[in-house]
């Protein structure tokens, strides 16, 4: 007599069917079959040595390995290059597992972009003594990571940049990109209203248009030196023009310093 209890796949307890003929089967699909088999494969750990990764963190590492290889392709070649098998070719890894990984094409480049957002902040976050007793100061360092200021910011300017024409023709892409919150401008602003707290801002600005200003103005400014248009030098002097206008004290004390500076060096 036929056994009637259900039977579930052991990799991801989902029913299986019943056949009408033959073999039942022991998995549910054969990514799950891959997966079994990937465990089978697995060695035991040797005594006294620590235990492998958990599976989560072999897959977190794995993804970022592919999300690594689209940023390379977008940074040197755009996004119409990103090919699912080039992204393989490019990540050292078989198309089937990049497919494992993800559903779809614009699954991956979405995923890939919002770990990017997250290494970008995560280094930003190291990088900016966050000190809201000198706003100006705060400020400066915040608009430097708009800037091509080394390897890593430039190559994610140009990430971006990609991603931005992209989304030109891609709305669901575009959603992702251009979200509609606008945490950097709300940072700025926040910076700009602390200044304001505290008294040393010009009086009459409004902070959350200068903020507007001043992050375009400095993405902009950062792809001119990227283009090769612009000299980082030249930018930092715009930018510093700009924060001079909001914060005039500390830019009077920043003449000052610099003159002070130029009469002590002997002349040549």
């Amino acid at each position: 007599m036929r056994d009637e209890k259900t039977r579930a796949c052991p990799v991801c307890g989902a029913a299986l069917p019943r056949p009408s003929r033959g073999r039942p089967p022991v998995y549910c699909s054969r990514s799950c079959q891959a997966r079994a088999y990937r465990r089978r494969k697995q060695p035991l750990p040797e005594p006294g040595m620590p235990p492998a990764s958990p599976p989560s963190d072999v897959r977190a590492r794995q993804r970022r390995r592919i999300a690594e290889a689209v940023w390379r392709i977008a940074a040197g070649q755009g996004l119409d290059a990103a090919s699912m098998r080039r992204i393989a070719a490019e990540a050292g890894v078989s198309l089937r597992v990049v497919q494992y990984h993800f559903d779809s094409k614009h699954a991956l480049l979405v995923d890939a972009l919002r770990l990017l957002h997250e290494e970008n902040e995560r280094l930003a976050r190291a990088r900016i003594p966050y000190d809201m007793t000198d706003p100006c100061a705060l400020l400066r360092a915040v608009l430097d990571e708009f800037l091509p200021l080394d390897e890593q910011r430039a190559f994610a300017l140009r990430v971006f940049t990609a991603y931005y024409a992209r989304s030109l023709t891609d709305p669901e892409l575009a959603a992702v990109f251009l979200a509609a919150e606008q945490p950097l401008e709300d940072l700025v602003a926040d910076i700009i209203g602390a200044g304001q707290a505290a008294g040393s801002t010009a009086p009459g600005i409004d902070r959350a248009h200068e903020a507007d200003l001043l992050v375009s103005g400095a993405v902009g400014l950062g792809l001119d030196v990227v283009h090769e248009r612009r000299s980082l030098a030249g930018v930092r002097k715009v930018l510093d023009y700009h924060l001079g206008r909001i914060f005039p004290a500390e830019a009077a004390v920043s003449s000052a310093t610099a003159a002070s500076r130029a009469a002590s060096c002997p002349s040549r």
